[in-house]
């Protein structure tokens, strides 16, 4: 903002000393340096112009005059008037604001002029007396400070509860507030109901004093909070690595209220990392359980957006690395708690009260203090490295994802050996079964079984795949029908063609491993380009691999990774 410029007036050569140190209080104070500009007549360089003309210049001028009055009237003019006298009532004609210093003097000690000077400015403005140097630098400092407060350039009050200087009702989206409401009576029996008058709504809540709305009701209800607050938004981020390296893969900003921004966000995370699907005998809808559990991931997000610091340009982040999730947000920890007693039980001190209240009727935030110890509560039980917590310039979540070694790498290099392996080995077995239906193509699994050792269950299984690959087929019934090798038209082949197309396929898969490994960010059209496979030869052998738990994509075609499972 401007700095406001504050004129100081008074009888030079009685307050010669007074002058000086208020010029150089104003000048020099942390605080009130940042607001406020004085002017004193000493400062102005020598001028062609009459002193007279100035003085009234820099008055009308000024947003606040600042009148020392004393003993002494001062100088007096063709016409019996001080410039002091002038130069306050032009701060009256032009409706200036006007601060008062008396000297602690009597009437009787006063020129006459002086003390009628000072009952006329009685008259407009309330006078504060003052008896030395020290005293009118806190009588300054208090009104000054004052003059802040009433206009809100600073607050007393916190952020979420200060009214907003160019906001209206108007800005708030009454279908958000019915829809709060709603959710609210059924979570924490909220006494309205959503027909009830948003005006009614917003005062139970504190959100709403003489028409005007706090920055808390903006957040929670506005149509467009990023109007009033340009970084209340959340920037989320996926890496394919461990450290932040361009290019980003994935990057969103999200807007809107709170409520809206932690769903957004929350689904973000959720869609980059992977997932695996539940059985249905817990009833018709099928759970879906996360590498990284919801609960902890959104109350990991909720935190941020509850207690972030609204006054900040920074805004909150959300980072997903290959083996961890950061939530950034631009806040600090309450005076007295620390990162440490996050993990033990706490009470709960809200840094924007107003803003978590209705978060709590919603259901979105508790008040007992139980939110990191929740976090640190369902990481556990889902086996994973505890989370941290660590305040420096941004509060810090750190989640740890799954199935990464204690120096923050996975040990893909022998999970890439094991897989191989266990791909030749499964080709080996069904070599052996390919070998014996070319001799006997009545053989039955039973036979099989018994002449390689290998199980009914292994060899229904690659009996399996291998009609899935187009390879076996058979014909007739279980029993009385026969096998028969490689149909879809393409007619019986020898047995030297059989074994060399399954050999082919090991060599293929086993290729397509070896890259992954070497770049588990590679696409199809790589591979190709890299093997001579075609597309579709290389569509087919990664569905059977994912089919066989042996592979998995996690995150979307563009963007996500490959990660090879060890069996």
């Amino acid at each position: 903002m401007q700095k406001k410029r504050v004129f100081i007036s008074s009888v030079q050569s009685e307050f010669a000393a007074e002058r000086q140190m208020l010029l150089d209080y104003l000048t020099t104070d942390s605080l009130l340096g940042k607001f406020f500009e004085p002017f004193v007549f000493e400062s102005v360089p020598a001028l062609a112009t009459a002193p007279e003309a100035v003085f009234l210049y820099e008055v009308e001028q000024c947003d606040i005059y600042l009148g020392l009055f004393g003993k002494s009237y001062g100088y007096e003019d063709a016409d019996g008037i001080s410039p002091t006298e002038r130069e306050f009532d032009c701060a009256v004609q032009f409706h200036k604001i006007k601060f008062i210093y008396v000297t602690s003097h009597n009437e009787q000690e006063r020129h006459p002029k002086e003390a009628r000077l000072i009952r006329k400015a009685e008259k407009s403005v309330v006078r504060k007396k003052f008896a030395n140097e020290l005293n009118l630098r806190v009588s300054v400092y208090n009104s000054l400070i004052r003059y802040l407060e009433e206009n809100e350039f600073i607050r007393t009050l916190p952020f979420d509860a200060t009214l907003n200087q160019y906001a209206t009702i108007n800005d708030l989206d009454e279908e958000k507030i019915r829809n709060f409401v709603y959710i609210a009576r059924n979570k924490r029996a909220f006494p309205f109901v959503p027909e009830a008058n948003p005006e009614a709504v917003l005062s139970h809540l504190n959100l709403i004093q003489d028409k005007r709305i706090s920055n808390a009701a903006i957040l929670l209800f506005g149509r467009n909070p990023q109007k009033f607050f340009i970084s209340s938004e959340v920037k989320c981020a996926l890496f394919h690595g461990y450290d932040v390296i361009k290019p980003i893969p994935s990057y969103q900003v999200y807007k809107g209220d709170v409520f809206q921004l932690i769903t957004q966000a929350v689904n973000f995370v959720l869609s980059n990392i992977s997932s695996s699907v539940g059985a249905r005998d817990k009833g018709v809808e099928v759970e879906v359980e996360y590498e990284l559990p919801i609960a902890a991931v959104t109350e990991a997000i909720v935190n941020a957006i509850a207690h972030r610091d609204y006054t900040s340009n920074a805004s909150i982040q959300v980072m997903l690395f290959k083996d961890r999730l950061e939530v950034w947000n631009p806040g600090h920890l309450p005076y007295g708690m620390t990162a440490v007693k996050l993990k033990e039980l706490h009470t709960s001190i809200p840094v924007n009260p107003l803003l978590a209240e209705p978060m709590y009727l919603s259901g979105t935030i508790e008040r007992m203090g139980t939110g990191t110890l929740d976090i640190v509560m369902r990481c556990r039980n889902a086996g994973l490295k505890d989370p941290e917590f660590a305040q420096e310039e941004f509060f810090r979540v750190r989640l740890w994802r799954n199935d990464f070694s204690e120096n923050g790498t996975e040990d893909n290099t022998q999970s890439i050996d094991e897989v191989k392996s266990e791909v030749k080995s499964r080709e080996k077995s069904r070599e052996k079964i390919i070998r014996l239906i070319e001799e006997n193509v009545s053989i039955t699994q039973n036979e099989i079984a018994e002449i390689t050792g290998l199980s009914i269950k292994g060899i229904e299984k690659n009996i399996l795949q291998m009609k899935q690959e187009g390879l076996l087929e058979r014909i007739g019934p279980n029993n009385g029908g026969y096998w028969q090798i490689d149909f879809a038209g393409k007619g019986t082949e020898d047995n030297t063609q059989n074994i060399s197309r399954v050999k082919s396929r090991v060599k293929s898969r086993v290729k397509i491993l070896e890259l992954i490994e070497g770049n588990e960010f590679i696409t199809r059209t790589e591979i190709a380009e890299m093997t001579g496979l075609t597309i579709k030869g290389i569509d087919k052998n990664i569905r059977q691999m994912k089919d066989e738990g042996l592979l998995e994509r996690i995150g979307s075609d563009n963007g996500g990774y490959w990660k090879i499972h060890k069996k």
